[in-house]
């Protein structure tokens, strides 16, 4: 575990830098997978790029890791807390230090020390505790999202690059409605461009939590995602830029329903209008931005499968039956992906 912190810190100091390129249209019709690491008891749906290139996730029965693309080789461990092997939903990471937060009580928020080991910098006894997903603004400030606890979602805050959190009282946030909650199903719930975030909750009411200042002040905007059962309503959210924003889900207990689970804002997530209605894809559970496409190419991954659009999300290809949880990309032709024993290059062909 030692040795794994230590690479972590190493790979987060380092810097890449990448030439925006000029948008043009393209047409994705294929993608080559390579599997990267596999291991039958894992189940994979937190995966963070660090700062050089190297890609860290982290998972249930404890597990984490870190892979090195440059020496295509991976260092993996195991965090317990007493006897318990905790699971991990949500990771992130600062230029210094990588994050990852586990779900259910007691829910465990850990960060990389200069000692080599993983250290505990919050932790959540309450019953109701459930952390879905975890983002940061710069390298100081960082939020994390979980399910209602006292009447509201819960959020907590970190203001000193994670070395101490603070959970926010219900009186700044907007009351929960019975049965809201959210998914911790590809550490995707929470959306960041500059100062503002966005906060997509789901169940029996799915809605937009969002604030324009770092999580100091909050409102609260309506989606006509599909809602009303506990399984229903945003998965994954995403924002190109500070207007353009894209959100699906559905009910992953009918993944073949593709009737009002794609969602699409051009103004910030004021507003939100269907998409796609009546047409694939059905359930997904993330969907991501290609870098640098001008907003107007997304990927959804999800169990059934992956799907490509190239007009802002107003129609889809399906391009491949491969099964993932989650997606993070790398470059505009590059994504890791991870889902039930596995983590993947992916690497999309026009």
């Amino acid at each position: 575990m030692k040795q794994l912190c230590l690479l972590m810190l190493c790979a987060l100091c380092l810097v890449s830098c990448g030439k925006k390129e000029e948008f043009k249209p393209r047409h994705i019709v294929n993608v080559e997978i390579e599997t990267l690491l596999q291991d039958s008891l894992l189940s994979i749906r937190a995966l963070e790029l660090l700062n050089d290139g190297s890609l860290a996730f982290a998972a249930n029965n404890g597990a984490f890791g870190l892979y090195n693309p440059l020496k295509d080789s991976w260092v993996t461990s195991v965090q317990e807390l007493d006897s318990l092997k905790l699971h991990f939903r949500a990771v992130a990471h600062t230029a210094t230090d990588f994050f990852m937060l586990s779900i259910e009580s007691p829910a465990v928020l850990y960060k990389t020390s200069d000692t080599g080991n993983m250290e505990i910098v919050y932790q959540e006894n309450h019953p109701k505790a459930f952390y879905d997903a975890m983002r940061f603004w710069n390298n100081q400030e960082g939020i994390a999202i979980g399910d209602p606890t006292n009447g509201c979602i819960s959020i907590i805050i970190t203001r000193n690059g994670g070395e101490t959190w603070s959970k926010l009282f219900c009186d700044k946030l907007p009351s929960a409605i019975e049965g809201e909650a959210a998914f911790a199903a590809s550490n995707s719930n929470i959306a960041i461009v500059g100062d503002r975030t966005w906060v997509a909750t789901g169940g029996k009411a799915s809605r937009i939590l969002y604030s324009p200042d770092k999580g100091d002040t909050w409102q609260v905007f309506e989606t006509p995602i599909v809602q009303g059962v506990e399984t229903t309503g945003i998965y994954s959210i995403d924002f190109y830029d500070a207007l353009n924003g894209f959100a699906i889900g559905g009910d992953y207990t009918q993944p073949e329903a593709n009737s009002a689970n794609k969602i699409r804002t051009t103004n910030g997530g004021k507003t939100w209008e269907l998409v796609a209605q009546n047409e694939n894809p059905g359930y997904r559970s993330c969907v991501q931005y290609i870098p640098n496409r001008a907003g107007k190419e997304l990927v959804a991954v999800g169990f059934q499968g992956i799907d490509y659009s190239n007009d802002s999300g107003a129609s889809w290809k399906h391009i491949s039956d491969e099964s993932f949880y989650t997606i993070r990309f790398l470059n505009d032709s590059i994504a890791y992906a991870a889902g039930a024993g596995k983590i993947s290059k992916l690497s999309f062909k026009e």
